[in-house]
């Protein structure tokens, strides 16, 4: 079987892949449509997030049987197509699980304790503590929305603090012992910290509004290590004004991909001009599931889901 690499990796999985015997091709380089003109050579693709995989390019890949993708969302693919065509999608959410968990709750503590604003402050030569008093963790309501690979290594994180964990999912019966499943009128009743674990789709697409957070009934803090276009930024930014939502930490934008090649010149969207200067909020460059380990993990997810299925 042939496969062709549309991204670089770490070097385990076409190192692992060819001594099961799968032919191996490295293209970083060309162009959407010369991919698309050689495809149909290819019994399978590896790639990250390079292109989107839609139906004229599925229907040019005549001799494809799964598509690899080192991460773990799908939605730059046409998941019912490829799947109408028999093709196998191999995603790797375990991979850098563990990773968006520690970011998850990195993020939590920073907001929670004002780390980041104290750090900016001394390096400018101001020593002040009383503004900079911080809130502890426990005893608090921690929601998670989502509860598969992401939720659960957030809620596993959680467990060496003294609070209460609740998850709403529209999947039943997906909670564990480190976390209690409610509707969300309970969800929205309770708790005090909002971490978002949900794929990018139809369903959650601008998920987070105003009326989303208007229902909490307590204000809270905001997480988002999952994906930027499920907030609708300026409810976000609203909600930030109003003390609704008391800090929000950030891994990813609604402004990614389309627009944020022109996010740092003078035409960022006003939003996004809030949140940069605004002193209760964390952002970090989509990098939640981005570590060394997670690299190498990844792609031994990568690995052993091939080997399973063609081997």
């Amino acid at each position: 079987m042939k496969i062709l690499h549309l991204d670089t990796n770490h070097p385990l999985l076409i190192n692992q892949l060819q001594e099961l015997g799968f032919i191996n091709h490295e293209d970083y380089v060309s162009s959407k449509q010369a991919i698309e003109a050689k495809i149909s050579e290819y019994d399978g693709i590896i790639l990250r997030s390079r292109f989107s995989i839609d139906k004229q390019f599925l229907d040019a890949a005549t001799n494809l049987k799964f598509i690899g993708r080192v991460g773990a969302g799908l939605e730059n693919i046409d998941c019912d197509y490829a799947i109408s065509k028999g093709i196998e999608l191999i995603a790797a959410p375990e991979g850098n699980r563990n990773a968006v968990g520690e970011h998850a709750l990195g993020m939590l503590l920073s907001l929670l304790n004002k780390l980041n604003k104290a750090d900016r402050e001394v390096r400018t030569g101001k020593w002040l503590r009383e503004v900079n008093r911080g809130i502890e963790l426990d005893g608090r309501t921690v929601g998670l929305i989502g509860y598969g690979n992401m939720g659960k290594a957030f809620a596993k994180k959680l467990r060496g603090f003294d609070v209460e964990v609740l998850c709403y999912d529209i999947k039943e019966h997906v909670d564990d012992a480190n976390a209690t499943q409610v509707s969300l009128k309970e969800f929205q009743e309770k708790v005090e910290v909002v971490s978002l674990h949900t794929p990018q789709t139809p369903l959650t697409l601008g998920m987070i509004d105003s009326q989303f957070i208007n229902a909490f009934k307590n204000p809270f803090w905001f997480i988002n290590t999952a994906r930027g276009k499920s907030v609708v930024t300026q409810d976000l930014v609203s909600a930030l004004k109003s003390g609704k939502i008391l800090g929000a930490g950030l891994d990813v934008l609604e402004y990614e991909k389309s627009s944020f090649e022109d996010m740092f010149t003078s035409s960022m969207p006003e939003p996004f001009q809030y949140l940069i200067q605004a002193e209760n909020v964390l952002l970090t460059p989509h990098v939640a599931g981005w570590t060394i380990e997670s690299k190498e993990k990844l792609a031994q997810t990568i690995v052993d889901k091939i080997k399973a299925k063609f081997c």
